[in-house]
């Protein structure tokens, strides 16, 4: 397959990938840039040093660096995350991809398959997270558990206490839990 035609349907797939499955779905626009620009520079450095006696390891390795620097800039969601390296994978494939000609488009394919059905908004919906700050000191784990049952109104999963300050009397914890909507659903 002629490298531009891969060129082009590496642009097609990010652009899916942001345009019609991230955008839609989480509405960060300051993201949509880094997916694109990601995906755009690894091409480029990709389809560059896999024709030069550089070779693509080169170009990956330093990749490779500069998406942990990015990383650790500023916080991401795991999705985010998850978005930010298909884009990466997406941009290696289109120069990249050896022996059959199908193989890259394919593996795009792939990787916008599994990011549609991962991230799709009906799959586990009713299921949340959330960072709580509690207006006690909590080191009883039952009582915790129930004042957040309370405070949610929702089936609790899993709680993980951040800090405890007994000073000011407060509880910061991460809860995983269903909504009550959810509850319904399952018994239907």
């Amino acid at each position: 397959m002629h490298r531009i035609l891969l060129f082009g349907i590496d642009l097609l797939a990010v652009c899916v990938l942001v345009f019609g499955l991230y955008f839609p779905r989480h509405r960060r626009r300051d993201l949509v840039v880094a997916y694109l620009g990601v995906n755009v520079g690894v091409l480029a450095v990709a389809g560059s040093l896999s024709s030069s006696t550089a070779g693509a390891g080169l170009g990956l390795g330093l990749f490779g660096v500069l998406s942990i620097i990015r990383l650790r800039s500023t916080e991401l969601d795991q999705h985010e995350v998850a978005y930010y390296f298909s884009a990466l994978a997406l941009g290696i494939l289109g120069p990249l991809t050896v022996g059959e000609t199908w193989l890259g488009p394919a593996l795009m394919a792939l990787i916008l398959l599994v990011i549609y059905l991962g991230d799709h908004p009906r799959l586990f919906r009713s299921y949340q997270r959330q960072v709580l700050v509690l207006d006690a000191a909590y080191t009883d784990r039952t009582a915790l558990i129930a004042q957040v049952e309370r405070v949610l109104g929702a089936r609790i999963h899993a709680v993980a206490v951040e800090r405890v300050d007994l000073v000011n009397e407060t509880t910061v914890v991460e809860v995983r839990y269903s909504t009550a909507a959810a509850l319904v659903e399952a018994v239907r």
